[in-house]
């Protein structure tokens, strides 16, 4: 686990000096129409932002992701090079609260196109209220968010297709504002996206109808809006933060859970170790199996969200015994 040599808020402002000397020497802000062909510069915060951007801006944008591929997007710490980025965009499409050096940079960017998910769908509160301490290295004013979005509620909206829909229809309005001569075709990708994503809707209630059991474990308590939505059950071993370790009383109260409700699979995630789902499972008798959280994708040019979203529909059919 590694340690944070200084609290975020006196990193970041290391960071944003060096950003403002990296934007006064590339000579500051600009238009769209002088830079990279006339396109309109888009930086996006983590994938689930990136993929609205690309989708709905298609060719008349160049989309920038402040999150590597295959990075956890809460570990993001940005660089002066990168928040210099996120400064001179002509527009920013980011999720409040999930990433706090993302928040800072963009209370500070010139921008005046600013796209925030939470915005167009509030955040509920998914999180266990107790059952889990903080990992080792971390203390409680260090400055980092443990929670992705603390009291604000849980980050993983995009995983509800219908809220999903909900932003990227704001995306496509924010893009339009920043870029009004393209607007009707903007339009065109948010409607081609949105009956994309009721598809797909469709596609997990259809599929979630019939099963033998409603309940499912996870690592990564991520799951709170796609199980609410789909009438299931989320059991989490740890709350928002995967890094939580979880206390002997919260186990307990999982593999009760599990033996009351017949659940058969402990899923864990692709960009967090396995070691305590497969542990879990281990004791429990249970199988493991992924479900992927969507945070970031390891190999975005063999998936994407569409993809990714029915592995995971697959999954859970596989583990809830649907017929």
């Amino acid at each position: 686990m590694k340690m944070r040599r200084l609290p975020a808020s006196t990193a970041f402002a290391a960071t944003a000096v060096a950003a403002s000397l990296l934007l006064s020497a590339c000579g500051g802000t600009s238009s769209a129409a002088d830079k990279d062909g006339g396109k309109l510069e888009v930086v996006a915060s983590f994938y689930p932002m990136e993929f609205l951007a690309r989708q709905i801006g298609g060719e008349h944008v160049k989309v920038a992701d402040l999150t590597a591929p295959g990075v956890e997007p809460h570990d993001l710490e940005l660089t002066a090079k990168q928040v210099a980025a996120v400064q001179r965009a002509d527009a920013v499409v980011y999720l409040k609260g999930l990433q706090p050096t993302v928040d800072q940079a963009v209370a500070q960017s010139h921008s005046k196109h600013v796209v925030d998910a939470t915005a167009a769908s509030p955040l509920v509160d998914h999180h266990l209220d107790e059952g889990t301490t903080e990992p080792e290295g971390h203390s409680a004013d260090d400055g980092h968010d443990h929670e992705h979005s603390g009291a604000a509620g849980d980050p993983h909206i995009w995983l509800d297709p219908t809220r999903y829909a909900a932003v990227a229809k704001s995306v496509g309005a924010g893009l339009a504002a920043a870029d009004p001569a393209n607007a009707a075709e903007y339009q065109r990708n948010t409607d081609a996206l949105v009956d994309r994503l009721a598809s797909l809707d469709q596609e997990f209630r259809d599929g979630l109808k019939s099963v033998d059991t409603r309940t499912f474990i996870t690592s990564h308590a991520a799951f709170g809006y796609l199980a609410d939505h789909y009438g299931l059950d989320q059991v989490a071993i740890n709350g928002v933060d995967p890094e939580a370790e979880p206390t002997p009383s919260r186990l307990a109260a999982i593999q009760q859970a599990a033996k009351e409700n017949g659940a058969t699979t402990v899923f864990f995630e692709s960009l967090v170790s396995p070691k305590l789902a497969t542990t879990m499972a281990g004791d429990l008798g249970l199988k493991t199996a992924v479900l992927d959280p969507l945070e970031g994708i390891k190999e975005p040019d063999k998936n994407d969200y569409f993809s990714v979203m029915r592995q995971n529909l697959a999954n859970l059919r596989t583990a809830l015994g649907a017929h």
